[in-house]
């Protein structure tokens, strides 16, 4: 029987790092990406290639239906849910507020946090030792951005990930009691496609403590710690992975 993980957008960037990462340590990976298929093709293949497993489940995570059809599919596997990685977020352009659509908002907060929530939930239902689950854990991928606002740049998003810190403290301890774990890591500036304006990762290198922009394997590496029984008794916490920003 398979243990599997679920990855959101564990196509690119980040997700593309935890999802090879944690197919070394023999889990089911499920990929789950919306639009770009020939990436998330081009993980899978690697991951089976290096003599994993895994498979790829297209659902876009800001729409509810999607999010239902995803674990159905999962529900087909031959295995138990053990984690999920709520990877999967949109940043927009930069803007101050006052020049922000409440579209914009809206799309931020559908994918970055009610995406998180219903992905949560669905998982849970599988996971919890009182259905029938084996426990398991849930990670969140948050921000730096949380704890700095990002003013005049990205204030939606990074209250976005503010919510999911704050949702990461309250699901940690409601579930605690059914084997399941809840904790976030808060990356700071790392190499992906997300840095949509030239140069910013340049232009940031000089604020960061290290001189340095993250790698996506650091975090990938976090998150292979926090799921593992290595991390048994770590629940509830805001890991921050930011070059001592």
């Amino acid at each position: 029987m398979e243990k599997i993980i679920l990855i959101t957008g564990g196509n690119r960037g980040i997700g593309r790092a935890i999802s090879l990462e944690l197919a070394k340590k023999d889990y089911f990976i499920c990929i789950n990406y919306r639009n770009d298929e020939n990436s998330a093709i081009e993980v899978i293949n690697e991951i089976h290639l290096n003599g994993g497993t895994g498979s790829l489940i297209k659902a876009d995570i800001s729409k509810e239906e999607d999010i239902i059809k995803l674990f159905k599919e999962i529900d087909k596997i031959d295995g138990k849910l053990v984690g999920l990685i709520n990877n999967a977020g949109v940043l927009e352009a930069q803007s101050d507020l006052a020049n922000m659509s409440l579209e914009r908002i809206k799309k931020t907060f559908d994918t970055n946090v009610f995406g998180t929530f219903a992905c949560s939930k669905e998982a849970i239902n599988r996971m919890s030792i009182n259905q029938n689950g084996l426990g398991g854990s849930i990670i969140n991928i948050s921000s730096g951005a949380s704890k700095s606002g990002s003013p005049n740049q990205y204030i939606d998003y990074a209250s976005s990930k503010g919510a999911i810190d704050t949702f990461t403290i309250g699901l940690a301890k409601e579930v605690a009691s059914v084997g399941i774990r809840v904790n976030a890591i808060r990356p700071g500036f790392i190499k992906t496609e997300i840095h949509k304006t030239p140069n910013r990762l340049d232009d940031v290198k000089k604020l960061i403590p290290m001189q340095r922009i993250g790698e996506p394997i650091e975090i990938a590496k976090a998150v292979v710690w926090l799921i593992s029984e290595e991390a048994s008794y770590t629940s509830g916490a805001l890991i921050d992975i930011a070059g001592g920003k």
